[in-house]
C-alpha cells in the first residue's frame, strides 16, 4: 500500500519558535539591530549636497521610503530624499525636473547590482551629470558588478549581506546610508527594532502576540486570505506599501507538499479609505482580516476653529477640536464598527509617537511575524521564485532587440 498526501499538520507554537530561533544566524535580518554604524554615521556627516537622490526599486528603496514618509511630516530636515524607482519615462522626467543635478547625491541601491530598473536609470542620470566619488555613493553586494564599477571608479560602497533579502534589508545599509546622510537617527531605528527582537526571543511582551496572530492567520487562510492593514495617519502610506512587497513576496508560495499558499495583502489609509474600501469589509464576503493601527500622540495642535462658515451651526459639535482628536476617533468609530459585527477578525496595534524609535519597532515586528507565518505554511519565505520568470523572459526579448 502507498500513501501521499497535500496537507500538511500545523506545528506547534513551541515548534515554530525554535525554527525561528535555529535560522537567527543564518537569515542575516535578524542580526541588523546590533550593528555597528560607526562608518555610515561618519560618512553621511560628510555629506553637504542638500538633495539624495535614491535609484533602486522594490526592496531597496520601499522600506526607506515607509520610514522617510512617516518622519518628515513631523521633523524638520536640511536635505530632502528622492526616490527614482520606475522606468516610465514621464515619472523620471518628473523627477529629475525637481532635483539641483549639481546639488544632488545619488545613491544607487541594487543587491545584484544589476537589476535593470536602476541600471537603466542610473545610466540615463550619468548621461546628464558626471558621476563620480564626489556625488555617488553605492549599495550593493560585494561581489556586484555595482560594486566592481564604484571600485574602479573610486566610490564610497556599502556592503548588502548576502544573507539578507531585499525586503528585509531596510535595517541594513540599504535603509541606514540615505537616511543618515538626511538626518534620521539611525541608532533609534536600530534601537527600536532591537527591542523587538529581544522581546520576542526572550519570550517576552511580543513573544505571544506575535506567535499567535501568525498562527491564526494560517489555521484560518482558507476563509480568511486577505488581510487589511487599516492605517490611521496617511504618514503610514509608506509603510502599506512596504508591508505589501514583504507580505506578498514572502508569503505566494508553493509549499513542502506542493500545495499554493496565500495571503493576500491590502493597504488602506484612513480617514480617507472609510469612503471607498470600509463599505467592501462591513458587507461584503468574509474573507478579510483586518489589521487597524493608530498613533496614540501626533504631537500637533491643528486644531477646527470655532464659527468661521455660516450655515453649518448643526456642526459646532467638531469646534475647537483637535485634527488628531478628529482621526482618532475616527478610528475608534471604524474600530468598533467592525468589531460590532462579531465576524470579521481584527486586532489593534497603536503606536505612541512619531519617531524613529517607533516605525522600527512596528517594522521589525511585521518582519519577525511574516517569518513566523512561513514557518507555519512550511515555506520558504525569503525566496521569490515566482519573480524570476519575468526577469529572465525579459532579457531574453530585449537581448534579441
Amino acid at each position: 500500500m502507498q500513501y501521499s498526501k497535500n496537507f500538511y499538520q500545523i506545528k506547534s507554537n513551541e515548534f515554530i519558535f525554535d525554527s525561528v530561533k535555529n535560522e537567527v544566524d543564518s537569515i542575516g535580518y535578524y542580526n541588523l539591530p546590533s550593528q555597528d554604524t560607526s562608518d555610515i554615521k561618519q560618512y553621511a556627516k560628510k555629506i553637504t549636497k542638500k538633495q539624495i537622490a535614491i535609484i533602486g526599486i522594490g526592496g531597496s528603496t520601499l522600506g526607506t521610503y515607509a520610514i522617510y514618509n512617516f518622519l518628515k511630516k513631523s521633523n524638520v530636515y536640511g536635505k530632502s530624499l528622492h526616490f527614482f524607482e520606475s522606468t516610465d519615462p514621464m515619472d523620471i522626467k518628473s523627477r529629475i525636473s525637481k532635483l539641483d543635478l549639481n546639488d544632488t547625491q545619488f545613491v544607487v541601491i541594487s543587491k545584484s547590482g544589476t537589476t535593470i530598473e536602476t541600471i537603466s536609470i542610473f545610466k540615463y542620470i550619468s548621461s546628464l551629470v558626471t558621476i563620480d566619488k564626489s556625488n555617488c555613493t553605492i549599495v550593493s553586494e560585494s561581489d556586484s558588478k555595482l560594486t566592481a564599477f564604484a571600485n574602479k571608479n573610486n566610490i564610497k560602497t556599502f556592503d548588502i549581506p548576502k544573507n539578507v533579502g531585499g525586503r528585509f534589508s531596510v535595517f541594513s545599509a540599504v535603509g541606514l546610508v540615505p537616511l543618515a546622510m538626511i538626518g534620521v537617527d539611525i541608532d533609534q531605528l536600530l534601537a527600536g527594532a532591537n527591542m523587538v527582537k529581544e522581546s520576542f526571543f526572550s519570550k517576552g511582551y511580543y513573544y505571544e502576540p506575535t506567535i499567535e496572530k501568525a498562527r491564526f492567520l494560517v489555521e484560518n487562510k482558507n476563509r480568511f486570505n486577505i488581510n487589511v492593514l487599516f492605517s490611521y495617519s496617511s504618514a503610514l502610506d509608506g509603510f502599506n506599501k512596504w508591508y505589501i512587497q514583504l507580505w506578498g513576496e514572502s508569503l505566494g508560495k508553493i509549499n513542502v507538499n506542493d500545495t499554493r499558499q496565500a495571503l493576500t495583502p491590502i493597504g488602506l489609509v484612513g480617514p480617507v479609505d472609510q469612503h471607498s474600501f470600509l463599505q467592501l469589509i462591513a458587507e461584503g464576503k468574509r474573507d478579510k482580516t483586518v489589521t487597524f493601527i493608530k498613533i496614540i500622540d501626533f504631537e500637533d495642535d491643528l486644531t477646527i476653529p470655532k464659527s468661521t462658515l455660516d450655515g453649518f451651526e448643526d456642526l459646532d459639535y467638531i469646534d475647537g477640536l483637535k485634527f488628531s482628536s478628529l482621526i482618532d476617533a475616527q478610528a475608534n468609530a471604524t474600530i468598533q464598527a467592525v468589531q460590532d459585527l462579531k465576524d470579521i477578525p481584527c486586532d489593534v496595534i497603536s503606536i505612541d509617537k512619531v519617531d524613529e524609535f517607533n516605525i522600527a519597532k512596528l517594522m521589525y515586528n511585521f518582519q519577525l511575524l511574516t517569518s513566523i507565518v512561513g514557518k507555519f505554511m512550511q515555506i520558504n519565505t525569503y525566496d521569490q521564485p515566482g519573480v524570476e520568470a519575468g526577469k529572465i523572459i525579459l532579457k531574453k526579448q530585449l537581448q534579441k532587440g
